[in-house]
């Protein structure tokens, strides 16, 4: 039965459970707050959205207070705003006020909040001690002169991912935002996803920072400078330019990076479509192994595009690596095939090439300084941007978004199939594998609507589907009558759930995917903020979008994949494609964090 209650004399009725900040905003009434976050835990502790509600003996936080029936709730006398201004005046207090050179200028939740509510001046002088800017690890900088201690970082890293490297420490005045038991980031067993960051409403966690590198590569004649994206920047970017969530930018996006000083414009679906013939062979090889041969083949088998999530598998599940894919991400598989197939093609010496990466992920910053990812002889990848350094890079180039045409990417490293596209949300890396994976087993087309799987699509935590081979064709007779069971998660939470039920012998799966982040790369730690649930579902409609309008949507479609196994890599699990684009990995034991590695 729903509850009845008035707020700001306005009649309201909402569902049992629901915060009067959640009921206020049904009735178009908006109540400021720093410490709330759609998808995370309001831990009440900002004070910013406090109000009076009748009855009560002190002004209540509305975003953890339940209705209740008959409640009168006012969001806007004069005691609630001169609350409010108290808190947010002694955050200003204790906050630096550099604000043109911080990362967040003109998008801080601080800043706009002081604006809205009228704050020129604070009454209070600066009581913030200098602390040192943490840049221990290569994904993440915390700088805690800057911290708020709203704790959505907190909620992110404990309740979403259920790493729990950072923590409040000390009490009262003295409380600080830890990371694992030392002072910096690199102390704690940290998997690099930088969801803190997402959420983070100030400049106190962001990206390092890899745009003046990639200026200077750019701005040297001696270096051949090329540049790939990930399917989910295409979905995103225009975020950065006042662009709707879920707006395709592909083309401007491609241009813009022309404009920038590319030399080649390459795109990462190019490589993830080579992903699903390998992975997709790779996991066919493990059934054989299994069904016919009877060897312990360690099914099911994970995916590995995701470093964070890979990350994660190295700390807390050593034992299910073997389960892994030895497949590199896409965008490691590009950077050993650019600085071998295409820089032999192109007669460039590798010596002399930067690869760049637009990636909406921070661990990426990570997975490509990892000692196993120089295949090609040299560091495969050179740089990492998220799609906010792509950004802030377009802006700084005086380049007018909004109003660019459209380009295309550079042959051959560029051209993909849709399959590849979805490879930036939840349950698309699984997809994308059906497709290849039926077609080659039984010569036709994966019989569902649209070449979708849709019980595996959505924000679900945990998703699962099931798939029967039948008349297979001869080389996949050993498949014939076999129900595949394939399930996806996304969050390091649900990771961590589907893991426990491998490593206890249940669920009787074949494949899974698994991506670091909230709906998958869409909602990367790299990506634009801020990232809520509507906003992953316009990005990942745009995706999908994207995948049905191309004239290619199953990954063994794409012609410059059959042509880069002619002329280069031979075969599907062969010599050359053991060692440029599958790789191994190894346990991090709990006690030995992200600085030993």
């Amino acid at each position: 039965m729903a509850i009845k209650l008035t707020i700001d004399n306005q009649p309201v009725s909402v569902q049992p459970g629901t915060t009067v900040l959640d009921a206020a905003a049904s009735a178009g009434i908006k109540i400021p707050t720093l410490c709330h976050f759609d998808g995370v835990s309001s831990p009440g502790s900002c004070r910013v959205c406090l109000v009076e509600i009748a009855g009560a003996r002190a002004l209540q936080p509305s975003c953890v207070t339940p209705v209740a029936e008959g409640m009168v709730v006012r969001t806007n006398s004069r005691t609630a705003r001169e609350a409010r201004r108290m808190s947010v005046e002694l955050m200003l207090a204790n906050h630096p006020w550099d604000c043109n050179a911080c990362v967040r200028n003109g998008q801080c939740e601080l800043q706009t909040l002081a604006s809205d509510m009228g704050i020129t001046e604070v009454r209070f002088p600066f009581m913030g001690e200098e602390k040192p800017v943490d840049k221990s690890t290569s994904a993440i900088v915390r700088d805690m002169n800057k911290c708020i201690l709203c704790r959505r970082c907190v909620a992110a890293c404990q309740d979403v991912q259920g790493v729990g490297s950072l923590a409040p420490r000390l009490r009262g005045f003295d409380t600080v935002i830890g990371a694992g038991a030392g002072e910096n980031l690199c102390d704690a067993v940290c998997v690099q996803c930088g969801q803190c960051s997402a959420v983070c409403p100030v400049g106190a966690i962001y990206e390092q920072d890899a745009i003046a590198d990639v200026w200077k590569a750019l701005d040297d004649p001696s270096k051949h400078v090329v540049v790939q994206t990930a399917p989910a920047i295409r979905a995103a970017l225009g975020e950065c330019f006042g662009l709707k969530p879920g707006t395709g930018v592909t083309g401007k996006m491609v241009t813009a990076l022309r404009r920038l000083g590319f030399a080649k414009v390459f795109d990462t679906n190019f490589t993830a479509d080579l992903t699903i013939i390998e992975e997709g062979h790779e996991l066919l090889t493990r059934l054989q192994q299994a069904l016919v041969e009877k060897k312990d083949s360690h099914l099911p088998m994970f995916t590995s595009c995701s470093p964070g999530w890979v990350n994660f598998m190295e700390y807390y599940f050593p034992q299910l690596i073997p389960n892994i894919s030895t497949c590199k991400s896409p965008q490691q598989m590009f950077g050993a095939l650019a600085k071998t197939y295409y820089a032999q093609k192109a007669g460039i010496d590798p010596a002399k090439m930067v690869v760049v990466s637009v990636m909406p992920c921070t661990a990426k910053k990570f997975e490509c300084d990892r000692p196993e990812m120089n295949a090609s002889g040299f560091k495969d990848v050179d740089y990492v941007l998220t799609t906010r350094e792509l950004g802030r890079m377009i802006k700084e180039a005086g380049i007018d978004f909004v109003n660019l045409p459209d380009g295309e990417q550079d042959a051959p490293m560029g051209m993909s199939t849709g399959a590849a596209d979805i490879f930036a949300n939840t349950g698309g890396v699984m997809e994308a594998a059906l497709r290849t994976v039926y077609e080659v087993v039984t010569g036709r087309p994966l019989p569902t609507d649209k070449l979708h799987v849709k019980p595996i699509q959505g924000l679900k935590g945990l998703k699962e589907a099931e798939l029967k081979f039948e008349n297979c064709l001869p080389d996949w007779k050993f498949l014939e009558g076999v129900t595949a069971r394939v399930a996806v998660a996304h969050g390091l939470s649900n990771a961590r759930r589907i893991c426990e039920q491998v490593a206890a012998g249940k669920g009787g799966y074949h494949f899974i995917e698994v991506m670091c982040c909230p709906g998958g790369c869409i909602g990367g730690g790299g990506q634009p903020r801020m990232t809520t649930d509507a906003v992953r579902k316009a990005r990942i409609k745009a995706i999908y979008k994207e995948d049905e309008g191309r004239p290619m949507r199953k990954s063994h479609d794409n012609p410059a994949i059959t042509q880069i196994y002619k002329e280069f890599l031979i075969k599907p699990l062969g010599e050359k494609s053991h060692h440029l684009l599958h790789t191994h990995y190894h346990q991090k034991p709990l006690d030995e964090p992200a600085s030993k590695h």
